[in-house]
C-alpha cells in the first residue's frame, strides 16, 4: 500500500467503516477551516452539494500535490473552468459509480422531488409560510394538477420516473427527448416538437441533461410560447433554463416556477427571484434524501482502497494535462 497520503473527506473518518490503512484523513466539507496543509493532499472529495467550483477555486491551486479529485455527483462539467489550477496528472473521477448500482434511487427521489414542487405550485404552497409567519389566514381556490397536460422534458430514467408518478392524478404526460421515437411507453417527442408543444401544456418539467443542444433551451422565446399561467418545474441543471427572461415572465405574473436548480448557482443572495412571488426556489436538493450516505460510503470506501493499493480508480472522467486542458479518459 501507498503510505502516508493524505486524504480530505467531506464526513469524519468515523463515518465510513471499513476505510483502508495507511492514508492520513481529515475531515473538510468545503466550510469553515482547512483542516491541514493543502499541500500535502493527495485525495481530495469535493464537497457536497451546489457550488462547489466556487469553494474549490481558492484551495485548489494550493493542492500542488493532488493525484484525485473525487466528485460525489455524476456531472464534472462545473469543474472544467478549474483544471488550471490543478497539477497535471490530476484525475478528475466523477460518482457514476455511486449510482451504477442505485440508478433507481435517485432517480426515484429526484422524481418524487419534482412532483412535490409542482403539486405545491398547482396548490399554491409557496404562498402560505408567508401568511402563516404573518398571522394571516387567507383561503383561496388553487388548481389541481388531476388531468393536466404536463411536458417532461428529458425522458432518461428521471423523465420516466416522474412521467409514471403522475399517472395516478390522471395527468396527460407528454414526453420529449433530444429525438422523436416510440417506445414501450408510448410517443416521445423530439426537442424540434417544442414550438408546437410548449403553447398546449399546463406544466413543463424539465429533466433533462446539460448539453450543447439543451443549454439556454429555455430562452425567452421558448418562455413566451407558454400560456398564461403555465407552470415549469427545474430539476436537472440550471443552464437548460435562462434565468433572466424567466424572471421576466415570473414577474409579469405570466408563469409560476420551482427551481431546484439555477443558473447561475447558488443565485445570488439578493436575487429578486428569491423574494419574488410566484416563484420557489430551493438549493439543489432534488437528490439529497437519507437514501445517499450509505451508498456514498461504499463507493468512497472502495475508490479510497483502490488508491491505497496503486489500482485504478472508477470513473475517471479526465486526467489533467497542464494549461487548463485535460485528457479524457477512454
Amino acid at each position: 500500500m501507498k503510505d502516508g497520503k493524505t486524504v480530505w473527506l467531506p464526513c469524519h473518518r468515523d463515518q465510513i467503516s471499513g476505510l483502508p490503512d495507511g492514508l492520513s484523513y481529515a475531515c473538510w466539507d468545503g466550510s469553515g477551516p482547512l483542516p491541514g496543509d493543502p499541500a500535502a493532499v493527495r485525495f481530495l472529495v469535493g464537497p457536497p452539494g451546489p457550488g462547489a467550483e466556487h469553494v474549490l477555486g481558492p484551495v485548489l491551486p494550493r493542492m500542488r500535490g493532488l493525484e484525485v479529485l473525487q466528485l460525489l455527483g455524476s456531472g464534472h462539467e462545473h469543474m472544467l473552468p478549474l483544471l488550471d489550477e490543478m497539477p497535471a496528472g490530476t484525475r478528475l473521477a466523477g460518482g457514476r459509480g455511486v449510482h451504477r448500482e442505485t440508478t433507481a434511487g435517485r432517480r426515484e427521489t429526484t422524481a418524487e422531488r419534482a412532483i412535490t414542487l409542482l403539486l405545491a405550485l398547482c396548490r399554491g404552497l409557496d404562498r402560505f409560510p408567508a401568511r402563516q409567519a404573518e398571522g394571516v389566514r387567507r383561503p383561496e381556490f388553487r388548481s389541481s394538477l388531476h388531468g393536466k397536460r404536463v411536458l417532461v422534458i428529458g425522458y432518461g430514467a428521471v423523465g420516466a420516473s416522474v412521467a409514471a408518478r403522475l399517472g395516478p392524478f390522471r395527468c396527460e404526460a407528454v414526453l420529449v427527448a433530444r429525438t422523436a421515437r416510440t417506445t414501450p411507453a408510448g410517443r416521445v417527442y423530439g426537442v424540434a416538437d417544442l414550438p408546437a408543444l410548449l403553447p398546449t401544456a399546463d406544466a413543463v418539467v424539465v429533466c433533462a441533461p446539460l448539453t450543447d443542444r439543451t443549454r439556454g433551451m429555455f430562452d425567452a422565446d421558448a418562455l413566451e410560447l407558454l400560456k398564461d399561467g403555465a407552470l415549469l418545474v427545474h430539476v436537472a441543471r440550471g443552464e437548460p433554463v435562462d434565468t433572466a427572461a424567466l424572471l421576466r415572465q415570473v414577474r409579469a405574473g405570466r408563469l409560476r416556477v420551482a427551481l431546484d436548480v439555477t443558473g447561475p448557482e447558488p443565485l445570488p443572495s439578493g436575487h429578486p427571484l428569491r423574494r419574488l412571488p410566484g416563484a420557489l426556489v430551493t438549493p439543489r436538493v432534488a437528490a439529497s434524501t437519507d437514501v445517499f450516505p450509505s451508498m456514498d460510503t461504499d463507493f468512497l470506501r472502495s475508490q479510497l482502497t483502490r488508491f491505497a493499493r496503486g489500482e485504478a480508480l472508477d470513473n475517471v472522467v479526465l486526467t489533467t494535462t497542464g494549461a487548463g486542458t485535460g485528457e479524457r479518459a477512454a
